[in-house]
């Protein structure tokens, strides 16, 4: 592709718009479990083999869907149909309501002005409230043997997707979205990827009250 091109050509499908603002969502109708945004994340950023940015997580393995409830998974859940085998990608979303900040006793987790939800390594004290506060499973701990971990082999300093804000300020998507061959990770703002999943004939997958950790009143645009 011609590097003469403008940036938003040069953008994977799946992203809509970068930068401030911007929301992070998967589509888990177009999610193959193929591996590249997770190998895309460890090679762009030098994720130690052991600690997973993206997490993705089979539901019903080897199960085959009803017709057209694939896109529907939580409604074919509460009808009793089988949604069959789904795959979804697990990473920071960068929550509105985050209860990672929340229950943060150091302040180490915070919602900045333009949308991401950053780590402060050196608030960071290891406790993993955050852990337990977020329903995602996106704080990783990566071993330490610094200090006391070096005696109770705990976890070091929380480590998380940071939603490739340095890219995103260059006018890149995140490299999991970019490298995403079927353009399962959604990037841009709240209206545009509930555009985009109804444009999909997608369902949003979460349940009510995971819609609104993850966008806030914005969560009405979504049809779930």
């Amino acid at each position: 592709m011609s590097t003469n091109e403008p940036t938003e050509a040069r953008l994977s499908n799946g992203v809509m718009s970068t930068g401030e603002g911007m929301r992070i969502f998967p589509d888990v109708e177009a999610c193959i479990d193929c591996g590249g945004c997770v190998v895309a994340c460890k090679r762009t950023w030098d994720v130690e083999i052991s600690n997973q940015r993206i997490d993705i997580t089979t539901m019903l393995e080897g199960h085959e869907a009803d017709e057209g409830f694939n896109g529907h998974q939580t409604r074919a859940i509460d009808e009793g149909a089988n949604p069959g085998e789904t795959h979804l990608p697990m990473q920071c979303y960068h929550c509105e309501n985050a209860p990672c900040v929340s229950v943060c006793p150091t302040d180490a987790l915070q919602k900045k002005d333009n949308e991401f939800v950053e780590v402060v390594d050196d608030l960071c004290i290891g406790c993993q409230y955050c852990l337990s506060g977020c329903p995602f499973g996106a704080p990783q701990f990566p071993e330490s043997e610094d200090g006391l971990n070096a005696v109770v082999g705990s976890g070091g300093v929380m480590d998380k997707c940071t939603g490739c804000e340095e890219r995103q300020d260059a006018g890149q998507g995140p490299a999991c979205a970019e490298e995403c061959a079927t353009n399962a990770i959604l990037v841009g703002s709240s209206g545009q990827i509930a555009d985009e999943l109804e444009k999909r004939d997608s369902g949003a997958f979460f349940n009510e009250t995971a819609m609104e950790i993850i966008f806030g009143d914005d969560a009405r645009m979504f049809d779930q």
